[in-house]
């Protein structure tokens, strides 16, 4: 099975491995791959060449507080209604529900 790519990488893993074993200067491979000095650094200091995860650790809502995400999950979990139908079933009970999401 391939990689898989985010939408703004500039390299592959044979790209990355290669920049690692290299022993030419910044310039010199980010002229040859056609990628910016700062990402040749970024490899030639990692260890391995996958992509690290980006994004809160915890994701949690920046709109509801921990109740109000828990109720929502469970009306869901327990109606197994879609997305839209939750929101505007729930609208008039939680005061802060996320606008048109």
């Amino acid at each position: 099975m391939g990689q898989v790519l985010h939408g703004s990488a500039t390299t592959t893993h044979v790209i990355r491995a290669a920049i690692q074993r290299s022993q030419a200067s910044t310039s010199e491979l980010s002229q040859t791959y056609g990628i910016n000095p700062k990402t040749v650094l970024k490899w030639k200091k990692r260890t391995c060449i996958e992509d690290r995860k980006t994004g809160p650790k915890q994701p949690r809502s920046t709109v509801l507080s921990e109740i109000e995400e828990a109720a929502i999950v469970a009306f869901r979990r327990h109606t197994l209604l879609p997305l839209d139908d939750c929101l505007y079933a729930l609208q008039p009970t939680i005061p802060h529900p996320p606008p048109g999401s």
